[in-house]
C-alpha cells in the first residue's frame, strides 16, 4: 500500500512543481518579476544622473551632500566624486554605464559607483522564497492527498482481508463516516455486504440446526417404533403404519427443503411456465383447505374477478398459494372465516388473503418469511415445518412478484401476493 501511498504523491507533487517551474521559467524568460540586481542598476544608474544635475548646477557641495546621503539609505548605492583634469577630458566617451563625467569650475570631475559584486544566492533569492514556498505547499497538498486516499483503501483492504477469514462483525463505515464523499459511500456499501454475508452465515447455521431438529424428531420415532415391535411382535400392523408416516413426515421435508434449494440457488435456471388460470387454481386450493377447516366449523370466502389466466410454474404459484391458504386456516380459531380477494391491478393480479388469527408481534412481521419460523400458537395437531411461506415468497419472486405480511386492524393476518401478468 505504501507503493500507492508515493506513487500519488509523487503524481501530484511532480505535476505542481512542473506547473511551478514553468511559470518560473515564463516569468525569468519575459521578464514578468524584475531581478534584484536589475533593481540594484537601476537605483544606481538614477542616483548617479542626479549627483551630476546637481554637480553641474549646484555645484561641489550639493553633490557631495547627495552622495552623503544615498549612502545612507536602506538601499544605499556608494558614489565617488573625483577630479580628473580639465574640461578637455570629459570630452572622452564613456564607456562604463556607472560613470559619469561632469565640467564644473574649470574642472572634469568623475562620478562613479563603487562595484559591489552580487553573489548568486543573494542574487536570486529573493525571487526563489515564493516559488520555494510554493514547492513546499504543493508537497504538503501532495502527502495529504496521498494520505487521504490510501488511508481508506488500506482500511476496506484490511476489511476484506477480514471477510476472506470468515470475520463477517468487521465493519469500516465508522471509521471513515467523517468523509462525505464516494470513498465513504464505499465503505458503507462494504459494511452492508458484511452485514448480509453475516446475515447468511446466521441463516446457515440456524438452517442446519433447524434441519437436524426436524430430521432428528421422526428419527426418534422411528427407533421408538422398531424398538417396541421388537419387544411386541404382534404390533406389526400398527408399527409399520407408524413407520410409514414417520418416513412420509421425512419425505414431505426433504422435499420442501429441495424446493427451497431451487429457488434460492445463485444459478436461476429458466421456468417452466403453463397457461393457467388463477382464479380456477384459487377456488381448487379454497375447496382443499375449506374440507380441512370444516372439523372446526372454519368457512373460505372468495371475492374477487372471475378469472385471470396467465403463464406460469403452475406447481410452484399452486404450492406457494397453498402455503398461504393452509397457514391461514391452520392458525385461525374455530368458528371464524378465511377470506380471499383478488384484483387486477395495473399489470399485475393482487391475491389477499385475510384470516381472524391471533396475528403475529410487529417486531417479527417480515422474520415469518425465513426458513423454519413457525406461529407459538398452532392448534392441536397441526403439522408442518416452517419453510411454507419461505417458498412461498422465493417462489413469487421468481415470477417477478412479491409477497407482503400485514397486521390489519381488526386482528388476524393479512397476506397479500402480488404476481405479474
Amino acid at each position: 500500500m505504501r507503493k500507492l501511498f508515493w506513487r500519488i504523491f509523487a503524481i501530484v507533487w511532480l505535476t505542481m512543481a512542473l506547473s511551478i517551474a514553468i511559470l518560473f521559467a515564463i516569468g525569468s524568460v519575459f521578464g514578468l518579476v524584475p531581478p534584484a540586481q536589475e533593481l540594484r542598476d537601476q537605483r544606481t544608474s538614477f542616483a548617479l544622473d542626479t549627483a551630476a544635475r546637481l554637480l553641474a548646477t549646484g555645484g561641489v557641495d550639493v553633490s557631495q551632500q547627495f552622495l552623503s546621503a544615498v549612502a545612507q539609505t536602506p538601499s544605499p548605492v556608494h558614489l565617488k566624486l573625483t577630479v580628473i583634469g580639465g574640461p578637455m577630458e570629459c570630452t572622452i566617451k564613456v564607456t562604463d554605464k556607472f560613470e559619469r563625467r561632469v565640467v564644473n569650475a574649470d574642472h572634469c570631475f568623475q562620478l562613479s559607483a563603487e562595484a559591489t559584486e552580487v553573489g548568486f544566492l543573494s542574487r536570486n533569492l529573493p525571487r526563489l522564497v515564493p516559488w520555494a514556498s510554493a514547492m513546499f505547499a504543493a508537497a504538503l497538498a501532495a502527502y495529504w492527498l496521498a494520505q487521504y486516499l490510501t488511508r481508506p483503501v488500506e482500511q476496506l483492504r484490511g476489511g476484506l482481508r477480514a471477510l476472506a477469514l470468515g470475520q463477517f462483525d468487521i465493519r469500516i463505515g465508522n471509521k471513515i463516516d467523517r468523509k462525505r464523499d464516494e470513498i465513504a459511500a464505499l465503505a458503507h456499501d462494504f459494511d452492508i455486504t458484511a452485514a448480509r454475508l453475516q446475515e447468511f452465515q446466521n441463516i446457515q447455521q440456524r438452517l442446519f440446526h433447524d434441519i437436524s431438529h426436524e430430521l432428528r424428531s421422526p428419527l426418534s420415532r422411528l427407533q421408538a417404533a422398531i424398538g417396541l415391535l421388537n419387544k411386541n411382535p404382534s404390533r406389526l400392523h400398527a408399527m409399520t403404519e407408524r413407520v410409514e408416516r414417520e418416513i412420509a413426515r421425512m419425505d414431505d421435508l426433504v422435499g420442501e427443503i429441495l424446493t427451497l434449494a431451487r429457488l434460492t440457488t445463485t444459478e436461476i435456471e429458466p421456468l417452466e411456465r403453463q397457461t393457467v388460470d388463477l382464479v380456477d387454481l384459487l377456488r381448487e386450493i379454497a375447496d382443499d383447505c375449506a374440507f380441512e377447516g370444516a372439523s372446526r366449523n372454519i368457512t373460505l370466502l372468495y371475492e374477487g374477478v372471475g378469472s385471470c389466466v396467465t403463464s406460469v410454474n403452475g406447481e410452484l404459484i399452486y404450492r406457494a398459494i397453498e402455503n398461504v391458504v393452509r397457514n391461514a386456516v391452520k392458525y385461525s380459531p374455530s368458528n371464524t372465516q378465511v377470506l380471499i380477494r383478488t384484483k387486477r391491478e395495473d399489470q399485475a393480479f393482487a391475491i389477499t388473503v385475510v384470516d381472524q388469527g391471533p396475528g403475529i408481534p410487529k417486531d417479527v412481521l417480515e422474520a415469518i418469511f425465513q426458513p423454519f419460523r413457525r406461529g407459538s400458537d398452532l392448534p392441536p395437531g397441526a403439522v408442518g415445518f416452517g419453510l411454507g411461506l419461505a417458498i412461498t415468497k422465493h417462489a413469487f419472486a421468481r415470477h417477478g412478484g412479491e409477497v407482503q405480511a400485514e397486521l390489519p386492524a381488526e386482528g388476524g393476518l393479512l397476506m397479500r401476493m402480488i404476481l405479474p401478468v
